[in-house]
């Protein structure tokens, strides 16, 4: 901006300097002296300043990251970034306007095929913010169907989820009763014991927040003999080579696309999806991109049962989600595109077999014990010696190139010195054998 800018700027509001703008703050509370930050830099400057802040991070190009609980180092295939860099995807809003928007409605139509196709599910919606906050809509959702007010949430469900269905249920008035886990899964019988006429659904995630596979079918029955829903919250990865959720008996399944081609980005944003069966989609929150013809016979796409507070009144609206993670659902549909069925099989079968592997490999590292015997994809709990702290393990195989796994006794007491490990297919046999021996030298 120059001088006559600034002059012609405080002549249209009637001031005749910057100063005026701050005369109704009172001197004794007004700031003196200059503020405690860098000079003003050029660009180069600037840009090499930048560069050398953002070295200071550990990132997964130059480390081994055995970190997951909830976001996953995934290979991104390079095609992803070319499409979704585009202007016309990354600039686009709201599609509000169908006969200007066909690329993105049909962008969004793609993803909700895709993710019904995952799932197993009749209907989904076109994204919701993320894996967390669609759980807590099915909660909601559950509640309204079946006109309950209970909803049973296992304790192995991401905690940090679970603490998003007890802040919607707060709003709500819908009363959370978390059930406990055994052997890494959720505890059948305190389970059956818990399940009434009162429930609305069931909340469970499966692979679950230890890696371990629920059996959906045995937690099915259990709550639809009380004519209630199974809420079903999974990685997207797993399903390449697990049965769909709905095939299992799932009322709704959500979760998180982030392993679909979405960077981790230290920790988002990432992408929900929501999927439900035939008898749920009216209820369904945000809004679903539908297939037509127009007059002349031509295929198009159109938003349909947009049941959110923007378009109809606010009492009648089963959410009050503003808008959909549209990028973010491309990247996903962009890599189910490019993976294919095989594709997701293959990829599937590779976090499956590498995960066993690095489970046997660093189940022999003296002192370390792998505490749960139950079914797993691709993460793990892992014991450490007693007394070890998870903290100070991690800070040493940092020094070695190595992000090491969650610290659980964050969220669980019970699990103090436990770590969970991820492995992805991005990990070799070699980064594997590297962190047992690194294991090794920090216990």
């Amino acid at each position: 901006m120059t001088e006559q800018d600034q002059q012609e700027m405080l002549a249209t509001i009637g001031v005749s300097t910057l100063e005026d703008l701050f005369k109704d703050i009172p001197e004794e509370i007004r700031f003196k002296g200059e503020l405690p930050v860098s000079p003003g830099l050029n660009e180069y400057a600037l840009t090499t300043h930048l560069s050398e802040l953002a070295a200071k991070n550990a990132n997964t190009d130059q480390y081994a990251s055995f970190l997951g609980a909830g976001i996953y180092d995934h290979h991104i295939p390079s095609v992803i970034n070319h499409v979704v860099s585009r202007s016309e995807f990354y600039t686009a809003y709201t599609p509000y306007q169908p006969e200007i928007s066909q690329g993105e409605l049909q962008a969004i139509f793609e993803f909700q095929s895709y993710i019904c196709e995952l799932t197993g599910m009749a209907v989904a919606n076109a994204s919701m913010y993320d894996g967390a906050t669609a759980l807590a809509e099915a909660g909601s959702l559950s509640s309204a169907a079946t006109k309950r007010k209970q909803l049973l949430v296992s304790r192995t469900v991401h905690p940090e989820a679970r603490e998003v269905v007890r802040t919607y249920a707060k709003g709500l008035g819908l009363d959370v009763v978390e059930v406990s886990s055994d052997n890494g899964v959720t505890n059948l019988v305190e389970l059956a014991e818990a399940v009434s006429d009162q429930t609305a659904a069931v909340l469970v995630q499966s692979p679950n927040f230890f890696g371990a596979i629920e059996d959906l079918a045995a937690i099915g029955d259990l709550i639809h003999a009380s004519k209630g829903l199974m809420v079903v919250s999974t990685n997207p990865i797993s399903l390449g080579i697990l049965e769909a959720p709905g095939k299992l008996g799932a009322d709704i399944v959500v979760g998180d696309a982030q392993p679909l081609g979405i960077p981790s980005s230290l920790g988002g944003p990432t992408c929900g999806f929501f999927a439900v069966s035939q008898d749920h989609m009216r209820r369904m929150p945000g809004r679903i991109v539908g297939q037509t013809v127009d007059r002349n016979g031509k295929r198009g796409f159109v938003l349909t049962l947009q049941a959110r507070e923007q378009h109809i009144r606010r009492e009648k609206a089963t959410s009050n989600i503003c808008s959909n993670q549209a990028l973010l659902a491309l990247c996903a549909s962009v890599y189910l595109s490019v993976m294919g069925k095989q594709g997701m099989i293959e990829v599937s079968e590779l976090n499956l077999q590498k995960s066993h592997y690095a489970a046997r490999r660093l189940g022999s590292v003296p002192g370390v014990s792998l505490p749960f015997t139950s079914p797993y994809f691709n993460e793990f709990v892992m014991k450490l010696p007693e007394g070890t702290s998870v903290a100070e393990v991690n800070s040493k195989l940092l020094q070695k190139g190595i992000l090491g796994g969650y610290d659980l006794g964050r969220a669980y007491t019970e699990l103090e010195g436990h770590m969970l490990i991820a492995v992805t297919e991005r990990r070799t046999k070699e980064q594997i054998d590297q962190f047992a021996l690194a294991l090794e030298g920090c216990i």
